[in-house]
């Protein structure tokens, strides 16, 4: 069976119900192999103000000093990580916390570093650091961090991460988990929709703001080999599912 990504958001509490965990189990039950990468915003803004540290967005990222840098990888994977492993553990779930140290999982370079700082593209994902970790019937669980090619750390979109990785490693489906039931057209929550339908969606303002980045991750994946992408607010309603091209029943 097809393996499955789902990004989940930061706030575990948000995401992780007992609905989430049962369907979890239900993919596994079925034959699905599941990869989970998580985000982490809430919290790292939350430390930033905590130490008077300004949190400053430019188009959509976070501007990423060496500073804000440090207390990102901190909260990613001091925080916000085992806070998700432990919860998955605690349902009886096997699970391996992965972060770009880890075989060069997620490589990638500076978009502009005058800009933006140390806010990475993703160039590269390495699927043999996931494929290791399911083929010992364990789930990964990922943070959104890349690294350079000469061991510099990178801040990346914990949506785009999910994409990418979704990609390389030929995912039957990809739920990017949102704080809405999916994509809403004259007040109906749309079932299906396809690449195309997207950017006439946009055209139109009916897909604006933080779902922009959101959708341009799915079509992106889509292009490159993933199935289908579930824009949802939780893994055990379908939401919105975004396909290539129409898929007639």
């Amino acid at each position: 069976m097809g393996k499955i990504v789902v990004k989940i958001g930061g706030v575990a509490s948000d995401n992780l119900t007992t609905g989430f965990f049962n369907q979890i189990k239900d993919w596994q039950a079925s034959g699905h192999e599941v990869i989970i990468v998580h985000g982490g915003g809430y919290y790292i803004s939350e430390m930033m103000n905590r130490l008077n540290i300004p949190v400053v967005i430019k188009d959509g990222l976070r501007v990423t000093t060496e500073q804000a840098l440090k207390i990102t990888q901190m909260v990613l994977i001091g925080q916000v990580q085992p806070t998700i492993t432990t919860l998955f553990q605690q349902q009886g779930f096997s699970t391996i916390g992965l972060n770009a140290s880890c075989g060069e999982l997620i490589q990638g370079e500076v978009i502009d570093q005058q800009k933006l700082g140390f806010v990475g593209e993703i160039t590269e994902i390495n699927p043999a650091a996931i494929e290791n970790v399911l083929a010992k019937q364990y789930i990964p669980i990922v943070a959104p961090l890349g690294i350079t090619k000469d061991g510099q750390w990178l801040n990346v979109n914990a949506d785009t991460a999910a994409c990418k990785i979704a990609e390389a490693i030929d995912a039957e489906a990809l739920y990017l988990l949102t704080d809405v039931p999916g994509v809403k057209y004259q007040n109906q929550w749309l079932e299906r929709i396809t690449i195309e339908e997207v950017e006439a969606l946009k055209a139109e303002a009916v897909i604006t703001g933080g779902m922009i980045p959101k959708v341009d991750s799915a079509v992106d994946s889509l292009e490159n080999g993933v199935k289908k992408v579930h824009i949802t607010n939780c893994i055990e309603v379908a939401g919105t599912i975004i396909t290539k091209e129409a898929v007639y029943a």
